[in-house]
């Protein structure tokens, strides 16, 4: 069975950009894990979570597309529902995380997917999903 992997919008960001920093090389090691997913036949799960993060930060839609364009195989691509977006708002509140990360651990957690992200907050919602960093995963 293919390994499903959830990508935090900052790895994907660390994918599309160079942000490498001193002793820390984030990109390199996001490009070696889709790389690795790629080699391996596993798939990513990419949500309209994502999207909305993404144009938020001046991403259009076409560019995201463009930027997903040679990984469309390995993509799985996945809407929230109204159900959780509900949750994520309510366990944003109580846990002091942002909404939007609350929701990509339930995403996660329901699409059975390893969740990557380098976001401290995600260590406040090890009961939804355990969160991996890059690096661990290559």
């Amino acid at each position: 069975m293919k390994e499903r992997f959830y990508l935090d919008t900052s790895i994907w960001l660390d994918f599309f950009e160079d942000r490498n920093e001193p002793n820390m090389s984030k990109s390199d090691w996001a490009r070696a894990l889709i790389a690795k997913i790629i080699s391996e036949g596993d798939v990513i799960v990419f949500s309209d979570n994502n999207i909305i993060e993404l144009t938020q930060i001046g991403y259009s839609e076409f560019e995201i597309e463009e930027l997903l364009g040679s990984l469309r195989k390995i993509i799985v691509r996945v809407e929230a529902t109204e159900k959780q977006i509900g949750i994520s708002r309510d366990l944003g509140l109580k846990r002091g995380v942002p909404r939007r990360d609350a929701l990509h651990a339930i995403l996660a957690r329901d699409h059975q997917s390893t969740l990557v992200t380098f976001d401290h907050d995600f260590k406040k919602l090890t009961d939804i999903i355990k969160p991996y960093r890059t690096n661990e995963l290559i």
